[in-house]
């Protein structure tokens, strides 16, 4: 089998069975581990795939900028932020996110709802300045262009100040074996400091990152409490995520 031919068969074996493991395809294919390993990684920095210890998994499309990640899954994310705003409490102090699904999630706002957002995105504080009753908390640092969010170290001391009720997280992958994912370093560690900061920690997955990875892990998911979705989405899927005790809010 030809090296092309190879990986055509590896990017197809992925997406038939969501995942590689690299020993039982070597004795399949009857090829040396480090054949195919050599392979993922070839196909991992093509972007087409997230290498992991033992094989593969999916790569998520949501490692796009964030002008390009508007039009993924678009007519999902409005449902998705529809739901994930009806959680939201009057007086409640609320994490938001950056990102396409999350600047959903303020659009559907109540305008009567009076409650307090903090925010480390631009995004967000800019979408929330014309509603009368919500206090806008920025978080700040600097500035994550990918993402329009801010990061580092003092963003993450800001977070430590705040005690939040919800905190609604965007990802760029979930995937029950590998966690909540994200493709920045820093990102992640923010991510993570919010998830710690609030009492129940809320995943806004639109399709495409269910069972996908990304190269940073944010937390296992055990640190998530709810995960909002698209109600179209195969109860196939979500199965995995419910046997870990997981809500699964279908919007």
């Amino acid at each position: 089998m030809l090296t092309r031919q190879r990986k055509q068969h590896l990017l197809e074996l992925l997406k038939r069975d969501g995942q590689i493991v690299a020993k039982l395809l070597s004795e399949q294919l009857g090829l040396s581990e480090d054949t195919i390993r050599r392979d993922l990684r070839e196909l991992a920095r093509e972007g087409l795939l997230q290498r992991v210890h033992g094989g593969a998994l999916p790569a998520s499309p949501a490692m796009a900028p964030f002008a390009a990640r508007q039009g993924i899954s678009s007519d999902a994310k409005p449902a998705i932020g529809r739901a994930a705003a009806a959680m939201i409490l009057p007086g409640q102090v609320v994490f938001i996110d950056g990102g396409t699904t999350a600047v959903q999630l303020v659009r559907q706002l109540p305008a009567d709802l009076r409650a307090t957002v903090v925010t480390h995105s631009p995004s967000i504080a800019l979408e929330l300045v014309e509603h009368a009753h919500v206090e806008v908390i920025m978080l700040g640092g600097r500035l994550f262009k990918h993402s329009i969010v801010g990061v580092g170290a003092a963003a993450i001391e800001a977070i430590g100040r705040v005690r939040a009720d919800l905190y609604f997280m965007g990802v760029s992958g979930l995937h029950p074996e590998a966690g909540i994912t994200t493709g920045d370093f820093e990102e992640a560690a923010v991510k993570r400091a919010l998830s710690n900061a609030a009492a129940t920690t809320v995943v806004l997955a639109s399709p495409e990152k269910l069972n996908t990875a990304s190269p940073y892990l944010i937390a296992p998911l055990a640190q998530v409490s709810s995960i909002v979705v698209n109600a179209d989405v195969d109860d196939a899927l979500l199965a995995p995520y419910r046997a870990l005790g997981i809500t699964v809010t279908l919007a």
